[in-house]
């Protein structure tokens, strides 16, 4: 009998072979083809006037983010929440925040995606939650409660615990005494977003029956904020001095990390059609690769942090730099799993003032440039709302204008330790994540046509010129140059598919690139500067056409195929066979 087993399984295996690299990289998904549109619901539509962006808000333009072409909107929490940390920092994740509805909105949300063919891809927050989720006030109320192991304490008899860095703390220390049971518990971010304790199976089951309850609601996919940090090494060891300045490299891929993926895969994933990214790529390719290796069932996508990590000096950064991440990270995709392509989210300044050049002169070609950039390449790309208008930086001045949570503990710290802060103020009016949370501008009209009331975050006073209804009129804004950056993806699979080459390589001022398959060839020309610039990439335009570019007059194209470019110039060819 168990021969006979054996002889089946070896048969069952023939008729189902394990695919190749190659299958794996050029398999048809609908997430590898998707363009994904993430919505900051704080500050995307205040629908009630109490100056918050709401579900309703959203609702309402929704005939607007299905005209942009998208397919899928990531949606950044709105669980229930103190708001310590908009809205990562959930109180009860079956329930939606007050301000920003009721789960009837919500249905009715999803519904309305769902007729107009967008998918909804929410942030699954769980490698903590708010000190207010009644897990953590039953924990920290004995050492006894059942719910004591759901989180990470260490007794204080014990003594204090090794240093653990926090990203959020004022003091940036991870472990914070509480009296009540004479102990200290454990928050890698702000003191009201303690850690949950992935080490205990009880808990881990109370997440996937909560996975299951979202997606039993239909919902499209999760994106897994910050679980490349949620399996530690509960004894916590000491760490080397300075190992703050790299505290990924010893929070990151922790003990049963990927055990923790394939059970929530076995348990939840599998059991639907569902998008799952994840937030970090750990610290080497490998890691990223065993995320979202198919073979190893945990993960569909990563979304790895070197490429948004560039731009973090205001002086500017080095093209040279940018295009061996990009191709680096591309090289060690080629043949298996998939990667996620971005240039901003929810917690980085704006995309066009970071990564390109946001002056009145050159924002909106740069904003199409790099417009360009993520949609070329190869990856699922992913936009965050209000760069389809060129929105930029609001830069603020005082520190009263800030909301962000990170962004005014470390004015505090700074403070505190004497820092030069007419420095760390130049720096955060650059970098703070609120320069990308100002209010979405709608139109001309009063607080950008977001809301009726005080919005809870200044809007860029450059509202006035830079907003959707006037952008719509335009048949050369950035906005209407988004819509056809999207259209040339969706009409062209190689942009998904196609095989990425870098051309040109040394260029400090082009990034220029083919993609390749089934025959078809597309040449990709970047100007990332703000001078005129040549390129040679070496490659035939004899016969070529002109699929898309960010100025009105044509390129010019010299002797041997060299291509002279205008400042920020974006060039898409289809290369002739």
């Amino acid at each position: 009998m168990k021969k006979f087993l054996l002889v089946i399984f070896a048969l069952t295996l023939l008729a189902f072979p394990k695919k190749n690299s190659a299958q794996e990289a050029t398999e048809k998904k609908w997430w590898k083809e998707a363009v994904v549109y993430q919505i900051y619901p704080r500050s995307f539509k205040d629908a009630d006037g109490d100056g918050v962006g709401d579900l309703k808000g959203i609702i309402s333009k929704l005939d607007y983010i299905k005209s942009l072409g998208v397919d899928v909107i990531w949606l950044n929490p709105i669980y229930s929440s103190p708001n310590d940390d908009n809205g990562y920092d959930v109180s009860d994740y079956r329930n939606i925040m007050k301000e920003f509805g009721t789960m009837d909105d919500f249905n009715t949300l999803l519904k309305g995606m769902h007729q107009r063919g967008i998918k909804l891809v929410m942030d699954l927050v769980v490698n903590h939650s708010s000190d207010e989720h009644e897990w953590f006030m039953q924990s920290r109320s004995s050492r006894t409660s059942p719910y004591r192991d759901y989180y990470h304490w260490w007794n204080a008899e014990l003594g204090k615990p090794n240093p653990r860095y926090s990203l959020f703390d004022v003091n940036h220390d991870a472990w914070r005494y509480d009296s009540l049971t004479n102990a200290y518990y454990l928050h890698y971010f702000s003191r009201k977003q303690p850690d949950l304790n992935w080490e205990n199976p009880k808990l881990r089951q109370e997440i996937y029956d909560m996975m299951k309850y979202w997606c039993d609601k239909g919902i499209d996919g999760f994106r897994l904020d910050a679980f490349q940090f949620a399996a530690k090494d509960t004894t916590f060891p000491k760490f080397p001095e300075g190992y703050e300045k790299n505290f990924s490299l010893y929070y990151a891929m922790g003990p049963h990390l990927h055990d923790y993926l394939q059970e929530m895969n076995r348990e939840v994933l599998s059991k639907y059609d569902v998008m799952s990214v994840a937030e970090g790529a750990g610290n080497s390719f490998n890691n990223a690769h065993d995320l979202v290796d198919a073979d190893r069932h945990e993960l569909n996508m990563a979304y790895a942090f070197e490429g948004v990590d560039i731009a973090k000096d205001p002086k500017g950064y080095s093209l040279l730099h940018f295009k061996e991440v990009f191709s680096r990270w591309d090289s060690v995709f080629a043949d298996k799993g998939w990667l996620s392509i971005f240039l901003a989210n929810h917690d980085q300044a704006r995309l066009v003032s970071r990564f390109g050049n946001d002056s009145p002169q050159f924002r909106e070609v740069s904003s199409k440039m790099l417009s360009t950039f993520l949609l070329t390449m190869r990856g699922t790309p992913y936009y965050y709302n209000g760069d389809e208008l060129g929105m930029t930086n609001i830069r603020f001045d005082k520190i009263e204008d800030y909301r962000d949570m990170s962004t005014l503990n470390e004015y505090q710290h700074q403070l505190n330790n004497g820092a030069d802060m007419h420095k760390f103020m130049a720096d955060i009016a650059y970098s703070s994540r609120d320069n990308g949370r100002t209010p979405i501008q709608w139109d001309a009209s009063q607080n950008a046509g977001f809301t009726t009331g005080t919005p809870w975050i200044k809007i860029n006073p450059n509202y006035k010129t830079i907003n959707v209804a006037a952008e719509e009129m335009d048949p050369n804004s950035c906005l209407n140059y988004f819509r056809k950056a999207v259209a040339l993806r969706k009409k062209n699979t190689v942009l998904v598919y196609g095989k990425y080459t870098l051309l040109d390589k040394n260029n400090p001022q082009v990034y220029a690139y083919t993609r390749e398959a089934g025959g078809k060839k597309i040449l990709v020309l970047l100007n990332f500067s703000a001078t005129g610039a040549q390129t040679n990439p070496g490659v035939n335009l004899k016969g070529s056409t002109l699929l898309l570019g960010n100025y009105a007059d044509a390129p010019v194209v010299s002797n041997g195929n060299a291509v002279k470019l205008k400042p920020y110039e974006a060039l898409v060819y289809q290369l002739q066979n």
